[in-house]
């Protein structure tokens, strides 16, 4: 196989919790991946959110966005995503104007759909009038209101600090709809793959027929989301991809509470649907050494005509996380690495 193709790569984090550890050390090692990602030559470092969840320390996004950013000097850093029904457009605008007035040319703001949670707890976000996802397609627009040019006479709210052009908007989802709502809105958009792999590839072609150029995008651009986990060695890598597996399983066993460690798991305990389900879930993860995944990436990338790759690795073992992401980034050599970095902000 070629070198993986297109040349760039960044890094998604949900920040897990696992147990006999805490939110603050895994939101330390959150820090740690990303000076590591910027070293190794990542396009981007994105946060993601999610609510009432123990096992994922991502419940402000903004907060996170801005320390991440402060711990690093070059790579660019956003949400993926903020949840847009949780919050007030203003609210949004307002945080993120903040992150571009101190980070100026760092900062994406990725945009999402869902809750991240439950129906009550969303409510309690945003209170008894809490936006449906009916609401969502008026929402964007009042986000992306903010930061347009201020028009001469307007009356209008604007929020502060006013930074125009704002921070690049990006769309994300999983499925062909929120593509094509992407494409028709003139938008970057990034698929979650690790969510659902089976429509990656007829939702971003839908994004690239569909799309129409934009004040913000001339040309469309799509990221593709995937759980990725490389290892030095196939067995290792299999080993690594079961703990993810093993992980998964436990958290869904038992539910609100940190993620269980695999490695404390006795595997003779698991019954044939257990196994089944693990299964299931290490089919959605690109895992191998780094000739397999490069391989497995190239494939991909080539299906779905994906601009950009950002990998979510979810394994317990920090030092193996951070090792995983070194050896994906060593599928691209120095120059390509470099061409993504000075090529971030007519592109990306």
């Amino acid at each position: 196989m070629t070198d993986l193709t297109p040349p760039r790569l960044s890094v998604l984090d949900t920040v897990p919790v696992w147990q006999e550890s805490s939110a603050a050390v895994s939101l330390r090692h959150s820090l740690d991946l990303a000076r590591h990602a910027e070293r190794l030559g990542y396009t981007r470092f994105w946060v993601a959110e999610h609510h009432n969840t123990p096992s994922l320390a991502t419940s402000a996004p903004a907060v996170l966005a801005g320390q991440v950013a402060a711990a690093t000097e070059t790579i660019r850093v956003g949400s993926g995503a903020v949840l847009l029904p949780n919050h007030a457009p203003l609210a949004v605008a307002e945080q993120f104007g903040v992150l571009s007035s101190l980070y100026p040319g760092r900062i994406d703001l990725g945009i999402g759909r869902a809750t991240g949670t439950d129906a009550h707890t969303a409510r309690l976000l945003r209170g008894p009038r809490a936006a449906g996802p009916e609401e969502f397609v008026h929402q964007l627009a009042e986000l992306m209101g903010y930061f347009a040019p201020p028009t001469a006479g307007a009356d209008v709210v604007a929020a502060i600090p006013r930074v125009s052009p704002g921070p690049p908007v990006w769309l994300l989802g999983s499925s062909a709809s929120s593509a094509v709502s992407a494409a028709r809105m003139g938008l970057p958009y990034a698929y979650a793959h690790v969510i659902n792999p089976a429509d990656c590839v007829p939702a971003l072609r839908a994004y690239r027929d569909a799309f129409r150029p934009s004040p913000q995008l001339a040309e469309p651009y799509a990221i593709l989301a995937a759980g990725v986990i490389v290892a030095d060695t196939g067995p290792e890598a299999d080993r690594l991809g079961w703990s993810f597996a093993h992980g998964q399983l436990l958290s869904r066993i038992q539910r609100g509470t940190t993620l269980p460690r695999p490695d404390q798991t006795d595997a003779a305990e698991f019954t044939p649907a257990h196994r089944d389900f693990m299964r299931q879930r290490l089919a959605t993860q690109v895992y191998g050494d780094p000739d397999t995944v490069r391989e497995q990436l190239t494939e991909l990338v080539r299906e779905s005509a994906a601009d950009e790759v950002m990998a979510l690795t979810m394994i317990w073992d920090h030092a193996a996380r951070v090792r995983s992401y070194e050896l994906l980034a060593g599928l691209l050599d120095g120059a390509r690495a470099e061409d993504a970095r000075m090529a971030v902000e007519g592109r990306g």
